[in-house]
């Protein structure tokens, strides 16, 4: 019999409420040896009803809370739970964990509970892999992908790809045991159809997911130009606030400064770099060469010029270092009379005045972003998820090369990729496969 287990499900600190959670087949006898309350009596006690009772801790102290019974297969985990939900302070809540080990509950393994929701078929992998990517999400793009995922939208079309399958095995069983009847042909054509729509399926989720790591991880975006073109001027403005210091004297910036801002759901993340000179200072050095290697890391550069000026020999040189990369050119100043030659492609701004600036968010996700990003379809944003994709893909082109094979070989091979779609969701086992053989295609039965 698996132990129950117990752990604090909030995050520790002062608050209105923490959670503490068990779960297993003790979990109602451990809640009664340490919590009471008039109704809460076996017989009585009603599922998924908040009771109002004292906790007994240690020396007879006692905490008021409110406790919760979810019973099996009805939970999270599948399995019976409790939750004490108490005053959110970091010392009664561990107390509350202590006094539950200490009368038969043991401590959870990380994710332990979200593990036995898996192996109760209470989730799926790719829903357990959501639930991870919901919690961390700092975007409104991270937080739709992993609420498609999370509803079971993914498993579904999966489970769909893999009945399909298993009905191209079925078929190739029944040729198999009929090899007198000519269904070899008619059997190879249909499946060559399936296989087809299987591979566009996979690829327009490969196509959804071009853009996982923008959803991710967002865009970075290096600032840069050579001293006082208004770097840091335009950080403020994209970011909305006075982030960077700003003042008439070149060098200010001595290293780079990140900052985050969100567009079109997606995480901005800028970087505003040490302006690029020939430097004297080992700090402004230190500094300038952080600012090169941003370039390197960035997804797309924003070249800033000084529109009231003519260019330096280091604006062209960083010009030069922009163009390596995805870059758009930004001509600053344009508040002031324009000295500076026109540059292709660019889009004239006044960070001091925040002119063009959502024009320059605009033309940034536009540059990076391959398509406009729609959150309603299934995004695999893992990366687990998408080499299995990609193994999927590879796996079909193995199955059409076999073609000229024997049956049971292209089975084989159809075999393979039916447990390769089963990897995303943790269901890969063969049992649905024969189960499927025997109740179809059983031809004269």
């Amino acid at each position: 019999m698996s132990k129950t287990i117990a752990s604090i499900s909030t995050p520790l600190g002062k608050g209105a409420i923490s959670i503490v959670r068990m779960s297993g087949k003790e979990s109602l006898q451990i809640a009664r040896k340490v919590f009471s309350c008039k109704a809460f009596i076996d017989e009585n006690i009603t599922p998924r009803f908040l009771y109002l009772g004292n906790f007994e801790l240690e020396d007879g102290l006692k905490e008021k809370c409110l406790c919760v019974y979810f019973k099996s297969p009805y939970s999270y985990t599948g399995e019976d739970m409790i939750e004490f939900q108490v005053h959110g302070g970091s010392v009664i809540t561990q107390k509350v964990l202590d006094k539950l080990l200490s009368v038969g509950a043991a401590l959870s393994e990380p994710g332990e509970f979200s593990r036995r929701a898996f192996e109760n078929g209470k989730i799926s992998l790719d829903e357990a892999e959501a639930i991870i990517d919901e919690i961390n999400a700092e975007s409104e793009s991270e937080l739709k992908a992993s609420l498609t995922v999370a509803e079971g939208r993914l498993k579904g079309k999966i489970k769909e790809l893999q009945h399909s399958l298993t009905e191209e095995i079925a078929r190739i069983e029944a040729t198999l045991d009929y090899p007198e009847e000519d269904f070899e042909k008619s059997a190879k054509d249909a499946i060559l159809i399936k296989l087809g729509k299987i591979k566009e399926q996979i690829q327009e989720f490969m196509e959804a997911s071009k853009n996982a790591r923008y959803i991710q991880k967002g865009i970075n975006i290096a600032i840069v130009g050579s001293p006082n073109v208004g770097k840091s001027s335009l950080l403020n403005a994209l970011v909305g606030s006075d982030r960077a210091i700003v003042t008439d004297i070149a060098g200010t910036t001595r290293d780079i400064i990140e900052e985050q801002s969100s567009y079109k759901g997606l995480k901005f993340n800028y970087i505003d770099t040490a302006g690029i000179r020939e430097a004297t200072d080992k700090v402004e050095k230190i500094g300038i060469e952080k600012s090169r290697q941003s370039i390197e890391n960035a997804d797309i550069v924003l070249a800033v010029i000084d529109a009231s000026r003519e260019l330096t020999e280091q604006d062209k040189e960083i010009l030069k270092l922009a163009k390596s990369k995805t870059h758009i050119i930004l001509v600053n100043k344009i508040d002031q009379p324009r000295k500076v030659e026109k540059q292709r492609h660019e889009i004239e701004i006044s960070a001091l005045q925040e002119k063009n600036i959502e024009k320059i968010k605009q033309e940034i996700y536009n540059k990076v972003v391959n398509e406009e990003i729609d959150f309603s379809a299934i995004t695999v944003t893992s990366e687990r998820q998408i080499k299995i994709l990609k193994d999927c893909l590879e796996s079909i082109e193995i199955t059409i090369s076999h073609f000229n094979a024997s049956m049971d070989i292209i089975a084989m091979d159809i075999k393979t990729l039916w447990n390769n779609l089963g990897k995303i969701t943790g269901e890969c086992e063969n049992e649905d496969i024969i189960d499927m053989i025997f109740s179809k295609f059983c031809l004269g039965k």
